[in-house]
């Protein structure tokens, strides 16, 4: 099949220079996508994967406080691809407004994740379809606070920007001049929404994220928007009930051969072997997460056991267990609050937790101590690990 460049070449005049900014062709690609009997077979396997995730999310027994963890490794993941320096224990140090061992602007930038994407679900709950005004009301909340919050949040760009290099003349990519933005954006925005005609869900997500990775439509926040999209489109469109799949370690893995794939289907419309990457990256994230999911379930039941062997003090020490699967870092005064048990029950209970070696001390302090739940950390901090700083 003979390729071609997907889309065009506008010159553009900026920072005193020219430069050659690359506007896409809207979807779907032409010609059209070349199904060997090999991608079909490869789509149709990250279709199951995701059935398998899908259905774990009806066996957990309670699937909130697996997510609550999941989407917190997720928004690590994703900001630490832009290159925070935030790990899983800092987030949750962060949000029970301990000091982390980061600086905060790297762990607000990953608590903004959260919140977004905790907007955009709310968001397609109430109706709200994937649009434009979804994808600016989402960007709004990831740039609300810390270093991103100057480059106008939940608004289009109205400048140039570029990918790589210290200015468009050197850049690796320059996306579409500002002045097109809002058509690129409007076509996608039909795509997204079956027109001029449907596409399946799964193709529909791995289409537009790179549609949307090559508008770069905001000054920032771009890639953990992009990465968004395809969980929020699997929502939206019932392929998952729960937003449990997440691509962005598969995408940290494998960056540079992402980066290649994106470059080559804007340049000669190998849509394929983007196609082949996605769908891989479909079926290893789904496995794992049906792994996590499986490993977590396994930790909780066993520690269960354990507890229930305490006799009179189980009942008390098994609320504190469950407090603590929702929140595996925790003070003492933050478990009070969330059992509603008494200040001394919970500290009896942190006890027979430590004796059993489930729980871990963090300080050496007389008054509101911190906990951490030390085996569920370490199952969700796979893939998570920073090098060392």
């Amino acid at each position: 099949m003979k390729r071609e460049l997907q889309g065009k070449y506008v010159t553009i005049s900026t920072v005193g220079e020219k430069a050659e900014a690359f506007v896409p062709a809207p979807l779907p690609p032409l010609p059209p996508i070349d199904w060997t009997p090999e991608l079909r077979v490869k789509f149709d396997q990250a279709l199951l994967a995701l059935g398998r995730l899908d259905s774990v999310s009806t066996l957990l027994p309670e699937t909130s406080l697996f997510l609550y963890m999941y989407v917190r490794k997720e928004a690590v993941l994703s900001s630490m691809i832009e290159g925070t320096q935030s790990s899983l224990s800092d987030l949750l140090l962060f949000e029970l407004d301990q000091e982390p061992g980061v600086p905060l602007d790297d762990v607000q930038e990953v608590s903004n994740y959260v919140a977004a994407l905790d907007h955009g679900l709310r968001l397609l709950e109430k109706g709200l379809p994937l649009s434009l005004r979804l994808f600016r009301e989402i960007h709004g909340v990831l740039l609300s606070k810390g270093r991103g919050s100057t480059q106008i949040p939940g608004e289009f760009r109205r400048s140039q920007n570029w990918i790589g290099g210290s200015r468009p003349g050197n850049a690796a990519f320059v996306p579409p001049p500002a002045q097109e933005v809002l058509e690129c954006m409007s076509k996608l925005e039909l795509f997204l929404n079956d027109q001029p005609g449907p596409t399946p869900t799964l193709l529909k997500a791995a289409l537009a994220h790179i549609q949307f990775e090559t508008i770069h439509p905001f000054l920032d926040g771009n890639g953990r928007l992009g990465r968004l999209l395809i969980t929020l489109l699997l929502c939206e469109q019932k392929v998952l009930r729960k937003p449990m799949l997440y691509l962005s370690l598969y995408f940290k893995t494998h960056r540079s051969y992402y980066y290649e794939l994106l470059g080559r289907v804007r340049m000669t419309g190998d849509w394929e072997a983007w196609l082949d990457f996605f769908a891989e990256a479909i079926i290893f994230t789904a496995t794992q997460a049906v792994d996590t999911a499986q490993q977590l379930l396994e930790l909780s039941n066993r520690d269960r056991d354990k507890i229930n062997d305490l006799g009179r003090a189980a009942a008390s020490t098994l609320q504190v267990h469950r407090a603590l699967m929702e929140h595996p870092i925790a003070t003492s005064g933050r478990l009070v609050e969330k059992t509603g048990i008494t200040s001394a029950t919970v500290n009896k209970a942190l006890g027979h937790l430590e004796q059993l070696g489930i729980v871990r001390e963090l300080t050496e302090q007389k008054r509101n101590r911190l906990f951490s739940y030390a085996g569920y950390i370490e199952i969700m901090n796979h893939g998570t690990e920073l090098p060392e700083r």
